[in-house]
C-alpha cells in the first residue's frame, strides 16, 4: 500500500509543477488556459473555474495544459488573437514551453534545500569501507575500518576530497595519516594506474590506491542559506551526471537493462518512502531532473520538440509549415510509443529476474 501512496504522490507532485509552470507561463502572458490536467483521457473529476476546466484524469502517466489557440490551425475570431497561443511573440510561446522543464529544475533544488535544511548534508567520510588484494593499499597494510586523516599532509574529511588529492599526486609516493581506533600513525605508499569502474559500471583507468569508502555516511548540518546553496549546486551535479547517463546508453557504453519506467519508479519510490520523507524528497529530486532534461530532448510532441520548432522559425524569420511539423510529430509519437514499450520491457525484464531469484 505505501508503494502505491509513494508512487502517486511522486508522479502527481512532479506531472504538477511541470504543468504549472506552463500554466502560471501562460497566465503571466495573457493566454487563456482551457484545460490543466493531471493524468490523459479519459477524465474522472473535474472542476471548471474561470476559464479553465481542472481535471483529473484517468492513465496516471503524464499531464498536459490545453491552451486556447495552440494549434496554428485553429480558426481564432480577431477580438480573440490576444488570448491565443499561436498569435503571441515567438519570445511568449518559448518561454510558456520552456516553464514546464524550468519548474522541475527549480523544484529539484528546491527539494533538495529542504532536505539539507531540515536533516543536513549528507557525506562519505574517509572511513575505510573495503582494500582490493594486492594493492597498494593492501600491500602498505591499510585495513578496512581505518581513517584516513590526511594525504601528503594535507588533511581531508570527505572521500571525495580524498580521492581528488590522490589523483592529484599521481603515481608517486605520498605519505598517509591514518586512525585506527584510537592509533594514530603514518604509512607510505605509491598510487597506481589500475582499472577500476565508475559510477555507470563502466572500466576506467584511474591513479588509485586500491580502497573503497564505507557505506554509512556523515551528516553535516547547516543553515537555510548554506543548504539553499548546496540544493542548488547538487541539482547542478545531478543534471551532469543524468546528461552522461544518457550519453552512455546512446553511445551503449552503460546497457539498457539500466533503463527504468514507471514499474521501477513504483519500486525506489516505495523503499525510499518507508526510509522517511528525506529519502523520498531526494528521490524526486533526482527524478525531477530527469524530467527536465527528458523533456528537453527534439523530439516532436515533447516540450524540447517544440522548442526546436521555435528555434527554427527565429532563424528562418516564418514559423515551419504545419505539414512538416505533423510529420514530425508523427514519427515523435512512434519513437516515444517505442520508448515506453523498451523500458516497460526492461521493467519486467528486472521483475522477471528478481522473482526467478
Amino acid at each position: 500500500m505505501i508503494t502505491v501512496f509513494a508512487t502517486i504522490i511522486v508522479l502527481g507532485v512532479l506531472v504538477f509543477v511541470h504543468e504549472l509552470g506552463h500554466f502560471l507561463m501562460a497566465k503571466l502572458f495573457g493566454v487563456r488556459v482551457d484545460a490543466f490536467s493531471l493524468g490523459f483521457p479519459p477524465k474522472f473529476l473535474h472542476k471548471k473555474i474561470g476559464e479553465t476546466d481542472y481535471r483529473l484524469s484517468v492513465v496516471p502517466l503524464g499531464g498536459y495544459v490545453k491552451l486556447f489557440g495552440e494549434n496554428p490551425n485553429d480558426e481564432v475570431p480577431p477580438e480573440l488573437e490576444p488570448v491565443s497561443f499561436s498569435h503571441h511573440s515567438l519570445w511568449h510561446r518559448f518561454v510558456i514551453v520552456m516553464a514546464g522543464p524550468a519548474f522541475n529544475l527549480i523544484f529539484a533544488a528546491l527539494a533538495l534545500w529542504l532536505v539539507f535544511t531540515f536533516s543536513g548534508i549528507p557525506y562519505l567520510t574517509t572511513e575505510i569501507g573495503g582494500v582490493k588484494e594486492g594493492s597498494p593499499a593492501a600491500q602498505a597494510g591499510l585495513e578496512k575500518g581505518d581513517k584516513i586523516l590526511s594525504v601528503a599532509g594535507q588533511k581531508v574529511s570527505r572521500w571525495e576530497d580524498l580521492s581528488q588529492t590522490i589523483r592529484q599526486v599521481g603515481e608517486k609516493p605520498l605519505t598517509l595519516s591514518v586512525q585506527r581506533g584510537e592509533r594514530v600513525f603514518e604509512l607510505r605508499l605509491t598510487p597506481e594506474r589500475m582499472e577500476t569502474t565508475d559510477i555507470f559500471g563502466s572500466k576506467v583507468s584511474a591513479v588509485i590506491i586500491g580502497i573503497t569508502s564505507g557505506e554509512k555516511p556523515a551528516i553535516e548540518h547547516v543553515g537555510p542559506v548554506q543548504a539553499l546553496g548546496a540544493g542548488v549546486l547538487y541539482t547542478g551535479r545531478l543534471t551532469w551526471l543524468t546528461v552522461e547517463s544518457l550519453y552512455k546508453l546512446v553511445t551503449r557504453e552503460v546497457p539498457l537493462k539500466n533503463m527504468g519506467g514507471p514499474i521501477l519508479i513504483a519500486q525506489v519510490a516505495g523503499k525510499q518512502a518507508e526510509m522517511g520523507a528525506a529519502a523520498l524528497l531526494q528521490f524526486m529530486a533526482a527524478l525531477s531532473v530527469n524530467l527536465f532534461l527528458l523533456n528537453l530532448l527534439p523530439i516532436p510532441i515533447l516540450d524540447g520538440g517544440h522548442l526546436f520548432f521555435f528555434t527554427l522559425e527565429a532563424i528562418r524569420g516564418k514559423p515551419v509549415d504545419i505539414k512538416h511539423r505533423e510529420m514530425a510529430q508523427g514519427l515523435g509519437l512512434m519513437l516515444i510509443l517505442a520508448l515506453m514499450i523498451l523500458v516497460f520491457y526492461q521493467d519486467i525484464l528486472r521483475l522477471m529476474t528478481t522473482q526467478a531469484h
